[in-house]
């Protein structure tokens, strides 16, 4: 499939998303007859340095919004870029592996964010060694457990899954050989949203939320009947919502539009009779909160309920492929040996011997780091091993079919079913209070990384089998870009928790962590628990199931503060307006696939100047430097009047934009 004058490629083949006919075979990109340059000191080089970037990116942002965007596209796009400008030839085995290596980023900072900010919001003792050794170790099991199912999920179920994640990146990749413009757009668009979110950030040059309290009337019906509409106006949220799309951004949003006009307006009507507070550690009537303080002390719960039965639920519905890739990963390690040596290099995988001594290795090292490190006894250590390896292993394969399917991984409602059965086994044998509840989340830590990380590897791997990459050097890589993010993401999340904080009326929204800690706390202290809260989420994720929707995605949208799904639904819409104006459906997608490179500029640039102006405010509070923001601007009305028209300005930008695309592009 290789052009012969200058041996770029022409496309994918026909055939790669479909299902094969019998007989047929799949050829990718590049010719697994030849040896293509991949590894070398440039792809591993710039793959490094992409861990580093986007850890910290990945970790600011889903720490403010609750989302951590998946790498994967930004980096193939950097990737294009760097080895266009460089003229470098034959570079897309090269590409493949610096976006498999830099991708580690997104996976490894969604294990520790969604769990080790628990530890401040219970304030517990934190430290460094704690986090990095929970992420690199989950790291590395996550990439143990899913290599014997490579093959099972990218090349024997080839065209049954639509993998969108690997997919829109493969295009990528292979639009950037041919010679596009793409990194030119993503540039442009990662400066705008970068210097955009920046002002917001550093400056406070305008509000970062607008909600319907701007006008006398809002403020009025949001305190007598507690209902108000908010949405968050950073450019990287709003990029985050196109790249999802309408329909999921949709339910998402149906979930919180539940939650704040439904549930909400029934507490507040409810707490008018009740003259006693409800709940543990809530000193306030219902009938004196706010809206946000109904959501957070009760609403909330639902979701979470939601959450856990949603994973629950996609537990059972994948236990034919579980049980059938624990069937294909036993017989990869104990069946009959192959000569790995004659496999073409696009077929070879590390060998099970190696795969076998590396969990073996791994698992040493986790009981050690449990014993010496947070449990400090060998009972409690064997037990938390244990229970790490085989949730990670059960959960390993869910993850790879999420991420196949729909190209999102569960991994926060799977990590909650972690904390609560490690919290309940823990207890039994008499580890709680305090210290129960730090072996819980770092527990939870090593599930929570490692299925993360698997998940978002197999979209490495098929990328790689689509374009014909050696899968056994992105293997052996992997495991450098993991360990190089478990660094960077340690690092930024104590810089983010004594710049920002994760307790306070400014701190980091940090949802994921918020759950955890508000399931563990109450089976960890005696304290009660809302069980009939979490019950009747659980209810409403089986009736979500029955009816066909997407449990997971309501009941996040049900949890997650409305300010933050309104701009992801307003993200959704214009995905729709732009790829549905024309009756030309080539014209169409050429739009569409703009307005990602454009999102994924905003998501990128915002989020890495999110972590630059930490930066500068961690060092502002270190040095006792006066801070650069415009003392009470943000809080004034004329601060969120242009917010508003600033946001409206960059949504009007991404469309006009978008609808530039040309056939040809594609």
């Amino acid at each position: 499939m290789n052009n012969s004058e200058n041996n770029k490629p022409v496309g994918i083949p026909e055939n790669a998303y479909r299902e094969l006919k019998p007989g047929e075979k799949y050829v990718p990109v590049m010719s697994p007859m030849e040896n293509v340059p991949e590894v070398n000191i440039w792809s591993v080089a710039w793959g490094l340095l992409m861990a580093v970037l986007f850890s910290g990116a990945a970790a600011y942002l889903g720490l403010k919004i609750g989302q951590v965007f998946e790498a994967a596209i930004p980096i193939a796009i950097i990737a294009v870029g760097v080895s266009t400008v460089a003229k470098r030839s034959k570079a897309l085995g090269e590409n493949i592996i610096i976006q498999s290596i830099g991708s580690t980023s997104g996976s490894v900072v969604a294990g520790a964010i969604f769990t080790i900010p628990a530890l401040y919001i219970l304030e517990l003792e934190v430290q460094f060694f704690q986090v990095f050794m929970a992420s690199i170790l989950g790291g590395f099991l996550g990439i143990l457990f899913l290599i014997p199912f490579r093959k099972y999920f990218v090349a024997e179920m080839h065209g049954k899954f639509p993998f969108p994640e690997a997919t829109a990146t493969t295009e990528v990749l292979v639009a950037g050989e041919k010679g596009s413009g793409q990194a030119k757009v993503l540039v442009i668009a990662g400066l705008i949203g970068g210097i955009y979110d920046f002002m917001i950030a550093t400056f406070s040059a305008w509000t970062e939320e607008v909600s319907t309290r701007i006008i006398g009337i809002g403020e009025k019906v949001a305190t007598d009947f507690k209902l108000l509409f908010k949405v968050n106006i950073g450019a990287a949220v709003m990029g985050l919502g196109y790249i999802i799309g309408l329909k999921y951004a949709a339910i998402i949003a149906a979930g919180s539009f539940l939650a704040w006009y439904v549930f909400i307006p029934v507490f507040a009507y409810l707490g008018d009779f009740i003259t006693m507070p409800i709940g543990a550690g809530v000193t306030t009537l219902i009938k004196d909160m706010s809206a946000e303080q109904i959501f957070f002390n009760y609403v909330r719960h639902i979701g979470i309920g939601g959450i856990a039965m949603a994973g629950l639920i996609g537990i059972i519905k994948s236990s034919g492929i579980i049980k059938s890739a624990f069937v294909l990963g036993y017989n990869e390690i104990f069946g009959k040996k192959h000569e790995s040596g004659s496999a073409l290099r696009t077929n070879r995988d590390l060998s099970m011997g190696i795969i076998a001594a590396g969990i073996l290795a791994v698992a040493v090292v986790i009981f050690i780091f449990f014993m010496f490190g947070v449990v400090h006894n060998i009972g409690h250590a064997f037990i938390g091993l244990a229970i790490v390896l085989i949730i990670s292993f059960l959960f390993t394969t869910v993850a790879a079919n999420a991420i196949a399917i729909v190209g999102s991984n569960p991994v926060s409602g799977m990590t909650l079913m972690t904390l609560i059965l490690s919290s309940v086994v823990l207890v039994s044998v008499g580890l709680s209070g305090p210290a129960g509840m730090v072996s819980a989340l770092i527990i939870g830590g090593v599930v929570c990384t490692a299925l993360s990380v698997a998940g978002a590897f197999i979209t490495d791997l098929k990328v790689g089998y689509w374009l014909g990459a050696s899968p056994y050097k992105q293997e052996k890589w992997k495991f450098l870009g993991t360990a190089l993010s478990a660094v960077t993401v340690a690092g930024v999340i104590l810089i983010l928790n004594d710049t920002y904080g994760f307790v306070g009326p400014d701190a980091l929204v940090a949802p994921q962590a918020n759950a955890m800690a508000a399931v563990l706390k109450p089976l960890m202290s005696n304290q009660p628990a809302p069980w009939m809260l979490y019950i009747a989420g659980a209810l409403m994720a089986l009736l979500l199931n029955m009816i066909g929707i997407p449990a997971l995605a309501f009941a996040l949208g049900v949890y997650l503060p409305l300010e933050l799904n309104t701009p992801v639904l307003i993200g959704g819409m214009i995905a729709h307006f732009v790829s549905t104006r024309s009756k030309d459906e080539q014209l169409n997608k050429a739009r569409r696939e703009r307005g990602t490179l454009i999102a994924s500029g905003f998501i990128a640039g915002g989020a890495l100047l999110g972590v630059i102006s930490a930066l500068i405010k961690f060092v502002q509070n270190s040095m006792g430097a006066p801070d650069w923001a415009i003392e009470g601007w943000a809080d004034s009305h004329g601060a969120e009047v242009l917010g508003l028209v600033m946001f409206i300005g960059i949504c009007i930008y991404m469309i006009w934009d978008s609808m530039k695309a040309k056939k040809e592009d594609i």
